[in-house]
């Protein structure tokens, strides 16, 4: 800690120094000056850049403003003690901002960048990719004919310590920033003064979140609701969390076979009468097992039958592509470390964790835990050369500030963690409100079960299931990264913003 006090004196010091230069030299140009903060590596609290663009979408051309720029978090006091990077995207042929839709995109870790979602998802901008989501060179971005630019206006937001953002006061408690509740706190409070700043109060407003993004809009949704009395119109979950909604045990173990089921299916694994079928066919036979059959055997526990033990290995094996001797040598409880060793051993690969389309190679084929997830090196090959170009360069925001895809949030307090009941009361006592939820088959990290058995625990009254919402795609964790589905998945996002924004004069009642 002293250390980092005594750097933070340091570079306080450094711009007092620049200050008296500056008086001392007062034809310093604007650019000279900013090339000073720069050098210093201290994020300015306050500020933005913007540049026009246009973009086709749908076949039509959307005209559009960027901006990017910071906005301070301050403490009950007053004090600025720190300042988040965003990157807002308007349309700008649109006369009256009142009606048109706001999306808020959060990504996840926690401790990760909105990097993900702008730039390979909703953005105007899109990675360089091959049609799979493999990257290839040249690095860089080019135009996004699917973005969801043409019906709402978007804006990314990096927490605390991801992306440019930081902490700019030294003596700055981190518990305040890191932590489940704490981050849904400040960030809704930086959000009522986003929203004020531009003018956005009447425009219907949607969060989407990704990974624990989710975690962090369904918290939003009723934090901004009683603290900062804005009502939301849609909340999108990207590949969800938990959610706070408990599922250990048993329930746990089940809900990742339908995941074993869909990942052995694209690796060809499966026996060759449900090769033969399609996923969509076959994925409801197998979650129809798993919650009619697998967890009251589980259930069971060791005092399960002999034969009927013998009889859902099998059936596990034959819809996960593993043998029943492993099967019942883990008590038929096989997690997610180990398939991903297992499925594809006798190859000499591993399939990747966040999306089990990409494989990769360990030093060994034995074990029980893969070296390296294969997806994650694949993605940051494309995703921090573009950001940082795009950024730095196409919108010219100039800093010597790193840009972290993935930032020092640690520790990271999770109690307390009640996402889902926050998100279920929100809906509650918001009758506009509606939640879609979106996932990829292949993702082994949130996989899209479990994000299904999210949706049936959300609302257990069921008299809002008919505000609730769920998509599937046939890619991983980043189903955006697959050409098909980035068309796909952004034409869902579209259909649930308009379906979600009522017409006009409709009463907000039950």
């Amino acid at each position: 800690m002293k250390s980092k006090l005594a750097l933070f004196a340091l570079l306080a010091a450094s711009a007092v120094t620049h200050a008296q230069d500056a008086d001392k030299a007062p034809a310093l140009s604007k650019e000279r000056a900013a090339e000073l903060q720069a050098s210093e590596r201290v994020l300015k609290a306050d500020s933005h850049v913007s540049k026009t663009g246009q973009v086709t979408i749908k076949g039509k051309v959307v005209p559009y403003k960027v901006t990017a720029g910071t906005q301070p978090v301050w403490d009950k006091d007053g004090k600025v003690t720190a300042s988040l990077f965003y990157t807002y995207y308007q349309r700008t042929d649109v006369s009256d901002k009142s009606k048109r839709p706001l999306v808020l995109s959060f990504n996840g870790g926690p401790g990760s960048a909105s990097v993900w979602m702008h730039i390979a998802y909703t953005g105007p901008k899109v990675l360089n990719l091959d049609a799979e989501g493999y990257p290839v060179q040249p690095y860089g971005v080019k135009d996004n004919p699917h973005s969801i630019l043409d019906v709402a206006d978007i804006i990314y937001i990096d927490p605390v310590n991801t992306g440019f953002s930081r902490i700019l006061d030294g003596k700055a408690d981190r518990a305040r920033f890191f932590g489940v509740n704490a981050d849904i706190q400040y960030l809704a409070e930086w959000v009522s003064t986003f929203v004020s700043r531009e003018g956005r109060w009447t425009s219907p407003k949607y969060l989407i979140g990704e990974s624990y993004g989710t975690t962090r809009v369904a918290g939003l949704a009723l934090e901004l609701q009683n603290a900062q009395w804005m009502y939301l119109n849609g909340v999108v979950l990207v590949s969800p969390t938990e959610l706070g909604l408990k599922r250990d045990g048993v329930v746990d173990d089940a809900l990742k076979v339908p995941y074993y089921a869909a990942t052995a299916w694209y690796q060809k694994a499966l026996p060759a009468d449900l090769q033969a079928r399609d996923l969509k066919d076959l994925l409801p036979e197998v979650e129809a097992f798993t919650t009619d059959e697998l967890l009251p055997a589980l259930a069971k526990g060791g005092f399960l039958e002999a034969q009927k033990r013998a009889q859902i290995a099998a059936r596990i094996a034959r819809y996960s592509g593993l043998s029943p001797e492993y099967v019942l040598q883990n008590n038929l409880s096989v997690q997610p470390q180990q398939f991903w060793k297992e499925l594809l051993r006798k190859q000499g690969k591993t399939v990747g964790r966040l999306d089990s389309r990409y494989l990769g190679i360990d030093k060994i084929e034995s074990g029980d835990k893969v070296d390296y997830n294969a997806e994650l090196t694949s993605w940051l090959h494309s995703f921090t050369p573009a950001i940082n170009q795009y950024l730095r360069n196409d919108l010219g925001y100039k800093t010597d500030i790193k840009y972290n895809l993935f930032g020092d949030v640690h520790p990271w307090d999770f109690k307390n963690e009640n996402t889902g009941e926050n998100l279920r009361l929100a809906m509650a006592a918001n009758p506009y409100l509606k939640v879609m939820i979106q996932s990829g088959y292949y993702d082994g990290a949130c996989t899209y079960f479990d994000a299904k058995y999210t949706m049936w625990q959300l609302d257990p009254s069921g008299k809002m299931k008919d505000r609730l919402r769920f998509e599937g795609y046939r890619s991983g964790h980043m189903m955006y990264l697959r050409s098909e589905d980035l068309a796909t998945s952004n034409e869902d996002l579209r259909d649930f913003i308009r379906s979600a924004t009522p017409a006009p004069n409709a009463p907000a009642k039950y």
